[in-house]
């Protein structure tokens, strides 16, 4: 395929700026968004065991609710059973205070009496979905972030259509290189081009559907103008598909709760809540393949008391989960849109976006393939931008070493400093996530601090040592920062007088051989990069003689 000179020119610019631009805060937003796959696996991870974590007999879990509002009126906004044990969450009764730095667990002692205890939970996995959904930008204002994120997925959806236009007068010569050698501008351009090419429906996909999560209030405000002519809320106040409660259906007429879905009757906060049991039967009855993990209790002494219960089906498309909401009393089903088998309509296609974007389908399987992807867009970003720092780079003439330009040393030490920053500061924030337990007043606010404050320093770093020293350095800071995840692991098992612990579920125990393999990734890299500075091309910012 031809294509002119002049209009492939125009194509190449717009790839590159839109990619330089973008190619950073897209790096930390694939990164992180490929650990938040396991984001729950994290959670397991990082939190601290809970003693006597005997999971609640559903049977028992309306009279343990009864007892524990009674004893704890504060729990009634905001309550969650879970009824799947991990390391993170015990299958028991918990809620939070309002900021979220305490977590109360309520559960029956051996003697059958209202056992509450507290604990200090872990929002590591809260860290990394933020940093997936926003890059990083304006911490601490999550929705400013992730408008900023948007328009970078608008530049991102631009660099990837052009560089597909680049590349098709040469696709099938190309895509299919990968020249290895001394050239080594032409082999990341060949893994650049590879990578790009074969993983381009994926990231269309995300590209696309992070520009309508981004800015989906804008496109709302503007079908309310130009298509539902300022009645778009009446569309949202419609009753949703009714379905309703096997055990309710089956009752004689009138037994059931004559109450509004959604709405309390009067006196109702005073009433029995429905048996958890039942209500797990009905849905079960009609989502076969639904599996529930936890039921979110909201508003309980309020106008509009909910439940959500919340599960996956692997053999549905699901938003970030599967879920239904009922009335806590009454056990009626309010909202069954989103429950699998009974979505239709607009809920469909919303599910779709969803589901495309988070692998919230096909099990284990896509979320592997997902997590694979992901990383390799973040390596697309990174060797985009090396690809144009290679490309502006000053050459080597018989009076010596040309002094590159500012603009590649500044792109360079970037490129360090904040690809390289970001690695480090995640693995910081997990491990100071044990080693801080019990020691700060809240450890959501230091997972926090320790990531910004890791982050924002190896970008200084990169820019006080040069591209090329700073680039082995903190090459070497991500390895450390890894191979301690493992390590607290071991030493907690070793030692548990340390003030440490090791969790040995599946999932924790898949993140310490995770990190060591990555660990083990970045030392590679730190020594080849070693390797590069001392005989690479003398004129390049990697090399030692520009350190």
């Amino acid at each position: 395929m031809k294509i002119r000179k002049d209009v492939l020119d125009i194509y190449k610019a717009v790839h590159t700026w839109t990619g330089v631009i973008a190619g950073l805060a897209l790096f930390v937003a694939f990164y992180a968004g490929a650990l938040t796959v396991f984001k729950h696996d994290l959670a397991a991870w990082v939190a601290a065991p809970v003693q006597d974590a005997g999971p609640v007999d559903v049977n028992d879990a309306g009279r343990l609710m009864e007892e524990t509002l009674r004893a704890r009126p504060d729990a009634a906004k905001d309550l969650t059973l879970n009824l799947r044990a991990t390391d993170a969450e015990p299958a028991q009764l918990s809620w939070k205070t309002p900021d979220g730095s305490r977590q109360y667990l309520a559960n029956f002692d051996a003697s059958g009496e209202l056992l509450i205890r507290e604990r200090e939970p872990t929002a590591v996995a809260d860290l990394v979905d933020n940093l997936h959904r926003t890059a990083g930008f304006v911490p601490g204002d999550v929705e400013l972030g992730i408008l900023a994120i948007g328009f970078i997925a608008m530049m991102y959806g631009l660099a990837l259509v052009s560089g597909l236009i680049i590349l098709l007068p040469s696709l099938v010569k190309d895509v299919f290189a990968l020249r290895l050698g001394k050239n080594l501008k032409l082999m990341w351009k060949d893994a650049h081009n590879a990578v790009g090419f074969f993983s381009l429906p994926f990231h269309l996909v995300i590209a696309l559907t992070t520009v309508v999560f981004a800015f989906h209030d804008q496109i709302y405000d503007t079908q309310d103008v130009f298509i539902y002519e300022g009645a778009m809320m009446d569309q949202w106040t419609l009753p949703p598909p009714r379905v309703a409660a096997p055990s309710l259906a089956a009752a004689a007429p009138g037994t059931a709760a004559a109450s509004t879905p959604g709405r309390a009757a009067p006196g109702v906060q005073s009433a029995a809540l429905a048996a958890p049991a039942r209500m797990l039967a009905d849905l079960r009855e009609l989502s076969p393949g639904f599996e529930p993990h936890y039921m979110h209790y909201r508003n309980l002494r309020g106008e509009r008391p909910t439940v959500w219960v919340h599960g996956v089906d692997p053999d549905y498309m699901m938003r970030y989960d599967a879920f239904a909401i009922m009335q806590p009393y009454t056990g009626e089903i309010v909202n069954a849109s989103y429950l699998p088998g009974h979505t239709d309509g607009w809920t469909s296609w919303l599910t779709v976006f969803f589901a495309l974007h988070f692998a919230t389908f096909g099990g284990a399987a896509v979320q592997w393939i997902y997590f694979l992807l992901a990383v390799s867009g973040a390596f697309l970003f990174y060797s985009g931008n090396l690809l144009w720092i290679e490309s502006r780079r000053r050459r080597a003439q018989n009076a010596g070493l040309p002094e590159q330009k500012t603009s590649v040393r500044v792109m360079s030490a970037l490129t360090v400093g904040v690809c390289l920053g970001c690695i480090a500061g995640v693995s910081t924030s997990l491990v100071a996530g044990k080693l801080l337990h019990g020691h700060v007043a809240s450890l959501n606010t230091w997972h926090v601090v320790v990531y910004y404050a890791v982050f924002f320093l190896s970008i200084a770093w990169a820019f006080a040592r040069g591209a090329s020293r700073g680039a082995v350095e903190l090459l070497w800071l991500g390895a450390a920062a890894t191979v301690a995840i493992p390590l607290t692991s071991l030493l907690g098992w070793l030692a548990p007088a340390s003030g440490l612990w090791a969790n040995t579920s599946p999932a924790a125990t898949a993140v310490d051989v995770g990190a060591l393999a990555g660990a083990a990734c970045l030392a590679c890299m730190a020594r080849a990069t070693r390797r590069r500075q001392k005989h690479g091309q003398p004129d390049s910012v990697w090399a030692l003689a520009r350190a």
